[in-house]
């Protein structure tokens, strides 16, 4: 069986979605290595038995590069390329991505156009994101995943529980991003909300699917990308929960079945209408989570990666 070497990168999101693609290459029967960055393992392997170097933005083509390393490398890339977020050394390595045997893939449509590479949206490993249990036993009715970084995340979560005072909420984040909101809210009331509704942080698949799980309701606010969709809207949907999205193009995706808002007054409604109406919310999220099993599985996805690759080499 082939080999390939994972790369972990020191970023949570990065890390669970490297754990994704990872897992798909298991489920095709590769076997693998993972180098961490976080923690800098060391490694008594072969570079020369590694079909493939995989890993998160730049984290693999650094490895490459910087060990001058002749074997070829997949990135697949959910931050903007030419931006600080796709990580510190972004500038020293974009020269790069046009080696032949480096393949790049881009979770945004129109970026990806832009920069030439193949588009791949997310993908998770459904065998961890389902559904594990009734929706009746669920801990919370909406629930955020990810910092309230920006003004509209923070005042919209604020807002909603303002607005919704009868409703259960929880929040997930690292710590250091939820002591940032809670540096920035107006009043003491605001800062009641978010002590109170504050989860913790979650940095792997299995703890993450099963929190998704716990709340009837995940809205989304997409910080990064055109028109792209991140990584929570997969996850959201594989364990079949309801997502309502802000407005995004990429939600052609699920052929007009996810819900989209266009300002708070109608995330409100959304939320009032599908909690209200069970059938309704049972509808969609049974349709969207048969595209997500068809389509954006880790095993169906990696396996079409490794096609695309063999395609650009032939």
């Amino acid at each position: 069986m082939d080999k390939i070497l994972v790369i972990l990168p020191v970023s949570i999101g990065g890390r669970l979605t490297v754990s994704s693609i990872k897992d798909g290459f298991i489920q095709n029967k590769y076997i693998v290595d993972i180098y961490d960055e976080l923690y800098k393992n060391k490694l008594d392997f072969d570079y020369k038995n590694y079909k493939f170097i995989v890993g998160y933005d730049f984290s693999p083509v650094k490895f490459k590069i910087d060990n001058n390393l002749n074997i070829p490398t997949i990135a697949y890339f959910s931050d903007v390329i030419q931006e600080k977020t796709s990580g510190v050394g972004y500038l020293d390595y974009y020269k790069y991505l046009t080696n032949d045997d480096i393949f790049v893939f881009y979770w945004d449509r129109e970026l990806s156009k832009k920069e030439k590479v193949f588009y791949f949206p997310h993908f998770v490993n459904c065998e961890i994101y389902r559904e594990l249990k009734l929706l009746s036993e669920t801990s919370f009715d909406i629930s955020f995943m990810g910092r309230l970084d920006t003004k509209i995340r923070l005042e919209t979560y604020l807002n909603l529980n303002k607005y919704f005072k009868n409703l259960k909420f929880s929040w997930h984040a690292i710590k250091r991003h939820y002591l940032d909101a809670l540096s920035r809210c107006s009043n003491d009331f605001e800062k009641t909300i978010l002590k109170n509704t504050y989860k913790g942080f979650i940095d792997n698949e299995k703890d993450m699917a099963k929190a998704i799980n716990e709340t009837k309701i995940v809205y989304n606010i997409n910080s990064q990308g055109i028109s792209s969709l991140n990584y929570r809207t997969f996850q959201v949907l594989a364990c079949k929960r309801l997502l309502i999205s802000d407005k995004r193009e990429e939600l052609d995706l699920f052929n007009g079945i996810v819900p989209c808002y266009y300002d708070f007054d109608d995330l409100v409604k959304k939320i009032e209408f599908y909690l209200n109406y069970p059938n309704e919310y049972k509808k969609i999220t049974q349709k969207s989570n048969k595209i997500i099993q068809l389509n954006h599985d880790s095993k169906i996805c990696v396996k079409e990666m490794i096609k695309m690759i063999n395609s650009k080499i032939n």
